[in-house]
């Protein structure tokens, strides 16, 4: 029979990077429900893979019987983390901040059971913005140290180009949002990624000194894969969790073809499946490894989209890879008729739907054989795209093997 305490799930599965305290932090999960918060700062009006990790591990943790505050930076949006920057972010208005974070909390809802008090989602811009400056410094400025601070690999990366005032609150203002949850919620513990261990350290030492409080700090690995890069990232850009900025189809597609060394951790991590399942899914190599593939990327676009959408992204994969000719829920562009009765170049058509990033990599892609527009390969950079290639109203794009696009004319 398997572990009752979250703590031992967690840590089954792969989740658990760092924890301060943890045998307390294990009792706690132990005696009873345990009220714990993620924050996510709104820097896009979308969450993209990145923040998958922590969000199944917050719904695992809700599965188990504990309570999450889902927290909005409503407040420490203003200011923008430096982790993991060398740049300062770009200082976005109120305006921006408020409409990304509505859109985020829909989002959320695919994760999290809001209703009826088994989770929270808050803003820190409630507390944060009707802060008074002198009051803040005076009251908690004497419990952060700025040598410890100036040591955290957050600010380390940030010192080489300058480091301003601005960007050095961050840190306290995540700690302040610990205590003031801590106080108003009955929260004791804080999560997030590894990445955020020394704001999550400020925050935990913060309620301990100020209130003497049962305070705990648990980070979960970063979602990369096993050649240390970040999943979740491709020469387009990011995979988003918004379905009208990475497509279902899209999204099941990326997990569909990650590596055979990712999909144990990424089963693990990314799907409530069973552990023992998982082994068995991924027993073996060759074609049942392959279905393991499938299995997780239907499971993970199921959960983040809805069984509807995991069903097309299905069939559709299942029509193309079967030869029957695409189908389904394939990410599409829109062109104007006028466009493909002139013509128009394949480069500047790749760089439209978004396949490649600029008329450079169309140039390697074709060069390298990896594209095909209606079954067939491109040989030359110089290829027109017109009315003739139109079949049923659209024109299909295949980079590479398993990447599909179509093209469709509007009147």
């Amino acid at each position: 029979m398997g572990s009752t305490n979250v703590y031992d799930i967690l840590e089954q599965r792969g989740y658990i990077d760092a924890v301060t305290h943890q045998d307390e932090l294990r009792q706690a999960f132990g005696a009873g429900s345990v009220t714990f918060y993620i924050g996510y700062d709104p820097t896009a009006d979308s969450l993209h893979v990145g923040h998958l990790l922590t969000l199944m591990a917050m719904s695992q943790m809700q599965r188990m019987g504990h309570k999450p505050i889902a927290l909005m930076g409503g407040g420490t949006g203003m200011v923008g983390d430096t982790t993991g920057r060398n740049d300062m972010r770009r200082v976005m208005t109120l305006d921006e901040i408020d409409s990304n974070i509505a859109r985020i909390q829909k989002q959320m809802s695919h994760f999290i059971d809001f209703s009826d008090g088994k989770a929270m989602l808050v803003n820190n811009g409630d507390w944060l913005r009707p802060l008074n400056y002198l009051d803040f410094v005076r009251e908690y400025g004497i419990h952060f140290p700025i040598n410890r601070m100036l040591s955290a690999e957050t600010y380390k990366t940030r010192m080489e180009q300058g480091l301003n005032f601005f960007e050095l609150s961050y840190m306290t203002l995540q700690a302040y949002d610990f205590l003031y949850q801590y106080r108003e919620f009955g929260c004791t513990l804080q999560c997030g990624g590894s990445d955020q261990w020394a704001n999550i350290l400020a925050g935990v030492e913060l309620v301990r000194r100020v209130d003497s409080g049962s305070a705990y700090g648990l980070t979960f690995k970063l979602l990369q894969t096993s050649s240390g890069q970040k999943m979740g990232k491709t020469q387009a850009g990011s995979v988003w969790l918004d379905a009208s900025k990475t497509s279902p189809y899209e999204f099941f597609q990326y997990f569909r073809n990650i590596d055979d060394a990712d999909v144990r951790q990424s089963l693990c991590l990314l799907t409530f499946l069973p552990l023992d399942e998982i082994d068995r899914l991924t027993s073996e190599g060759g074609a049942a490894l392959n279905h393991a593939k499938e299995r997780f990327a239907y499971e993970v676009t199921k959960i983040v989209h809805s069984k509807e959408a995991a069903d097309g992204a299905l069939a559709a994969a299942k029509a193309l890879f079967s030869g029957e000719g695409p189908g389904g829920d394939i990410p599409a562009t829109t062109v104007t008729r006028v466009t493909l009765a002139t013509g128009i170049n394949v480069a500047d058509l790749l760089v439209t739907t978004g396949l490649t990033p600029s008329k450079s990599e169309s140039r390697r892609l074709i060069e390298q054989g990896g594209l095909r527009i209606n079954d067939q390969k491109i040989e030359s950079i110089d290829h027109v795209v017109d009315e003739s290639a139109l079949t049923d109203g659209a024109v299909m794009l295949q980079k590479g093997k398993k990447v599909y696009h179509k093209v469709i004319v509007s009147e």
